[in-house]
């Protein structure tokens, strides 16, 4: 039985010819109205051609290439975005949503503790089903892992029970107060990787919120109201996506199918507690006319978390339109971003963008369950999984193919992992499979109890991944492209859609039933606690 996200409902249809793109010049401002140059930069001819339907496909059998692009120098982007500190501090770890935490995965894994010891992170909320009762952690879901220079491990994970939680990676206890929200905390956050004690996080009530964990308890310094920031905000108001913090500016989109660029002004004021005093200097529709015609409907909110090279971010939403803005110029201080990339893929592609080293974009597509009636053509014209070449725009389709069926959520939801030339992905039927990654060939696909939402993750050679069944599936990936050896299986309990963190022998996962769990080898919790005792550590409030 297929499990639905919860969403609120639909918006009214808002056409894009009166939308406009607002740059806020200072706080307090009027919206400067640019619709004129907004279409003359971003739709041009570029844009129009960019498209154009690619070689159609035929599950699993993968297109074949259509831009041989020649090869450009590769640049390592699979490292942490957080250079000062050790961490996992933003979904997927880095800006091109590749870095997967740190090893080893536990060879003999056990639960070492659950949080709570008893019942459950749970509370009532309302989407287009009614109002029903939500537990534990959900989609995307995955936990900020941060180590102190003395060893100790905060974990931060948003919950179901409309809080984000604090605890300490070795015993579970919390470590400082929940921040609490007015609905389902139920995508995943950001901390700074910069070293600053903030904390950037979304929540189901409308507010992303920018976050001090300096203070006694976690402060809300500013935030951004989803139905108030923007004009004509579209499909509905939740955060699902996790930020990334550029330099001193942030990106996010939201579930009103708007991208937000941020200016912080980060720092510490004269008692050294962190100040920010942030400004929106753009706000960037993530949809256009085109794609409402296309569509036949609105449901074009923004729930992936953005990734970025280059100056340029990436992003895509529920209508299935993956874009690229050249936003550098706003990064530098200047007023000035332009659309550089735009692909239709034809349906809700909520899985992050990944990127390689060399820029390929590995996108991720499943047929919507909110619109019965929007158009499948496309989705049979272009894989679920695919591989995008931004620099050829006319012809940007590398190759596709089809993992997933093409029934209401059928396809994938889980944002792709990238490990030695092998582009991993889960199908939400049931199942993970390994593509090659240059010539888009299917090595080997595995069946697990669906639906298999979680995202994978490769560390040294082992694949992780959730199921439907409340398993968690640890299979041996060292021998490129030869079918795994499941190497155990541990049952946690619940559908598994949130994503772990691995981190230097430890697992960190929430599960639908209700729970947060730390998982890791005996040798590994017994190492840790006799560390801990030798050295007296304490977790101090005021960490980044």
């Amino acid at each position: 039985m297929i499990r639905r996200r919860g969403r609120h409902a639909a918006r009214a249809r808002v056409p894009f010819g009166p939308v406009v793109v607002v740059l806020a010049a200072a706080a307090g401002s009027l919206l400067l109205w640019r619709l004129g140059a907004f279409q003359r930069r971003s739709f041009g001819e570029a844009a129009r051609s960019a498209s154009a339907s690619p070689t159609a496909v035929r599950s699993p059998v993968p297109s074949p290439p259509t831009s041989p692009s020649p090869s450009r120098p590769p640049v390592s982007t699979s490292g942490p975005i957080n250079t000062s500190f050790p961490g996992l501090t933003t979904f997927r770890g880095n800006a091109s949503r590749s870095y997967y935490g740190d090893g080893p995965v536990p060879a003999h894994p056990e639960i070492v503790w659950r949080y709570p010891e008893s019942g459950g992170l749970c509370m009532r909320s309302s989407d287009q089903n009614g109002v029903r009762t939500w537990c534990g952690t959900g989609w995307t879901g995955q936990p900020n892992v941060l180590q102190r220079p003395d060893g100790t491990i905060e974990v931060r994970i948003g919950a179901y029970d409309g809080r984000y939680h604090f605890l300490d990676g070795v015993t579970g206890r919390p470590i400082r107060p929940d921040l609490v929200t007015g609905d389902l905390a139920k995508g995943s956050a950001t901390s700074d990787p910069d070293g600053y004690p903030l904390y950037y996080a979304g929540s189901r009530d409308n507010l992303f919120r920018i976050v001090a964990l300096d203070r006694p308890e976690p402060t809300v310094l500013w935030s951004i109201d989803a139905d108030t920031s923007v004009p004509n905000p579209m499909w509905n108001n939740d955060w699902d996506g996790a930020a990334l913090v550029i330099g001193d500016y942030l990106l996010e989109g939201g579930e009103n199918s708007w991208l937000y660029v941020v200016r912080l002004h980060r720092g510490y004021d004269a008692a050294g507690m962190v100040t920010v005093h942030p400004r929106i200097v753009a706000t960037i529709p993530g949809w256009d006319d085109r794609l409402l015609s296309d569509l036949g409907d609105t449901d074009v909110s923004i729930e992936d978390s953005v990734a970025f090279r280059d100056g340029v971010v990436y992003f895509a939403n529920s209508g299935g339109l993956v874009q690229g803005w050249d936003v550098s110029n706003l990064l530098r201080g200047g007023s000035r971003y332009r659309r550089v990339f735009r692909f239709w893929d034809g349906d809700e592609t909520d899985a992050s963008i990944v990127i390689d080293d060399a820029g390929y974009l590995y996108v991720a597509r499943h047929r919507t369950v909110n619109v019965p009636s929007r158009p499948i053509a496309r989705d049979h014209e272009v894989g679920d999984l695919m591989k995008l070449d931004p620099h050829n725009p006319a012809h940007p389709v590398v190759w596709s193919i089809q993992l997933g069926g093409f029934e209401p959520d059928g396809g994938l939801l889980g944002t792709p992992a990238l490990f030695e030339g092998v582009v991993y992905a889960t199908f939400t039927e049931g199942g993970v499979a390994a593509v090659d990654a240059r010539t888009g060939r299917l090595l080997w696909k595995r069946a697990l109890p669906g639906p298999t939402w979680s995202s994978p993750v490769v560390i040294d050679g082992r694949l992780l991944v959730g199921d439907g069944a409340g398993y968690l599936n640890c299979f041996d990936v060292s021998h490129r492209g030869k079918p795994p050896r499941l190497l155990w299986r541990l049952e946690i309990g619940g559908t598994i859609e949130s994503t772990p963190a691995v981190w230097r022998g430890w697992i960190f996962v929430g599960t639908r039933a209700g729970g947060i769990y730390g998982i890791a080898d005996r040798g590994t919790v017994a190492r840790a606690t006799r560390e801990r005792s030798e050295s007296g550590t304490t977790t101090p409030r005021s960490s980044p």
